[in-house]
């Protein structure tokens, strides 16, 4: 559907890092660096205004239904094909995988958390800080996703990222991101997501110096806005709030340009002259975008009981099974809880789905100590968890009537998928494993009682029975 663009204005801490963004989420957007950038009256003129090259990115198949059909076209300096041919980048990366099999990685349904990892003392920039976790499935059969995490200290430098597999879905948590996509430019903070589209090129720039974060990468279908079913027309993350780039670009020569190319989760360089960021203009609706967390607007029980984790989705990819999420992008953001006699933290649980939980700040209502800021756990398929002995004992301690409660200065997250995640060696093997998690729940004590009472039976005989 086209619709009119609506410029918003996001001023940072510096007046010199103010950017222009488009409001909306799935819109037809146009945008032109240069007024008349844009072609009038069609996407590929014989002669394109001032010299620029028409050139096409397509997010699905042409043939894909108009309302699921993704797409945009861009008015570029010179295109994107005018690049050396493709070679394995050395020395290998090692720690990318598309591809989860017993080659790749290993099945574990033990409860498995993580502890923050530490700055790379050696310079390390966006690309050389990925490393997989975990995932399922497969980039190159089109199903599946990855979840990786990230440590880096140093921008990138005369290079571009592009990720051929699928979309990147980034959580940062430590240090801002400015990325330069060919969309334009957007300034990511922790508190914020950014989503990258498969095969858009892309630069992360450090402001801040070290920076980490989390990422889902989802093959072979895209993000949407959850349905909103008897919640109604407004709640949850509002079309408004997700915001898309201006156009921006730079020219002129740039010798040595490397593409850094994700492929089935290997890396490829191509060298070329020119920065991929020559986008003059563009419209379409298949294009990176941002969202503010803070404006997500959750829902919770008022009465009695615990809601489901999937009352506060986000995002979710799909797949073709109604209501099965490939992965689901679930965040536990501040909120009041007020429900009458009920254990207010999460339940106790076995899933079909698997769950993998992140934290950006603050601390998280079902684990007391232990789950810190930057860190992560892992409960897959069927594997039972739960608050900790701690929580739940504090919890019970309260009463049954402990009156309204707000959970204030927390952002925790959960990426939930229907596979079931095959875990990576180094993960496995990581210093950062916490081999002590399953302790968290050795303390939890039977604190059943019952009472035994004799009853006379008709033929005078008595028994013994048991009441709760």
């Amino acid at each position: 559907m086209e619709q009119k663009n609506t410029i918003i204005t996001v001023t940072n801490q510096s007046p010199s890092n103010d950017l222009d963004y488009l409001s909306g989420f799935g819109n037809h957007f146009s945008s032109e660096a240069i007024a008349g950038a844009l072609p009038p009256a069609q996407n590929s003129p014989l002669i394109c205004p001032y010299g620029l090259y028409a050139e096409q990115i397509s997010g699905t198949s042409f043939t894909a239904p108009r309302k699921l059909n993704l797409r945009s076209w861009l008015y570029r300096i010179k295109p994107s094909v005018t690049h050396e041919p493709f070679q394995p980048r050395l020395p290998n990366h090692g720690k990318l995988v598309s591809e989860f099999n017993q080659s790749s990685s290993s099945a574990n349904p033990t409860q498995l958390r993580w502890k923050p990892v530490d700055t790379p003392e050696e310079p390390t920039d966006f690309i050389d800080g990925l490393y997989t976790v975990c995932g399922a499935g497969s980039s190159y059969l089109r199903h599946g996703f990855a979840i990786h995490m990230y440590a880096a200290n140093n921008s990138m430098e005369n290079c571009a990222f592009c990720n051929a597999d699928g979309d990147f879905l980034i959580v940062p948590q430590k240090g801002r991101l400015w990325i330069t996509t060919e969309c334009g430019r957007l300034r990511v903070s922790p508190g914020e997501i950014v989503v990258i589209p498969q095969g858009f090129r892309f630069v992360v720039d450090l402001p801040d110096g070290p920076s980490r974060g989390y990422i889902a990468e989802v093959f072979g279908t895209h993000f949407q806005l959850p349905d909103l079913g008897p919640i109604g027309a407004n709640g949850l993350a509002a079309s408004r709030d997700f915001l898309a780039p201006t156009a921006w670009f730079e020219e002129g020569s740039r010798p040595g340009y490397t593409i850094v190319q994700k492929f089935g989760g290997e890396l490829f360089t191509a060298k070329q002259d020119f920065s991929p960021f020559n986008v003059v203009a563009w419209h379409g609706n298949y294009v990176p975008y941002k969202y503010d967390l803070s404006k997500f607007c959750p829902y919770n029980t008022v009465l009695f009981d615990h809601s489901d984790p999937s009352i506060n989705t986000v995002l979710t990819a799909p797949t073709d099974k109604s209501g099965v999420a490939l992965l689901d992008f679930v965040i536990f953001p501040p909120r009041w809880l007020v429900a009458e006699h009920t254990f207010r933290p999460p339940y106790y649980h076995r899933n079909c789905m698997s769950e993998f939980m992140g934290l950006i700040h603050g601390g998280y209502e079902a684990k007391a100590d232990g789950f810190l800021p930057g860190g992560a756990s892992l409960h897959c398929c069927m594997t039972p968890h739960g608050p900790d002995t701690k929580t739940y004992e504090a919890t019970v301690a309260l009463g049954n009537e402990p009156g309204p409660h707000r959970i204030a200065d927390t952002m925790a997250f959960m990426f939930e998928s229907c596979l079931i995640p095959r875990v990576c060696a180094w993960a496995l093997e990581s210093p950062f494993t916490d081999p002590d998690y399953y302790q968290c729940w050795s303390g939890l004590r039977s604190h059943f009682t019952h009472e035994t009472k004799s009853v006379e039976l008709q033929n005078g005989h008595t028994e013994k029975k048991k009441s709760a």
